[in-house]
């Protein structure tokens, strides 16, 4: 999988995530620039979904 592409503001996307996924928590959403594939793994396994449909959750506008 390439490198996430962020689209917008980091916070407005943590914003959406945690509406959609209520168990989020702060933790969960730390994102160090440079740590994309770190974010994704832990967003894979506490969401329980594949890397594809991570990486399609954070890049939908």
């Amino acid at each position: 999988m390439n490198k996430l592409q962020f689209k917008g503001e980091w916070h407005e996307l943590k914003g959406k995530l945690r509406q959609k996924f209520a168990d989020l928590t702060d933790d969960d959403l730390a994102y160090t620039q440079g740590q994309e594939e770190e974010l994704l793994g832990h967003l894979q396994k506490k969401l329980g979904k594949s890397q594809q449909e991570i990486a399609q959750l954070i890049n939908t506008p």
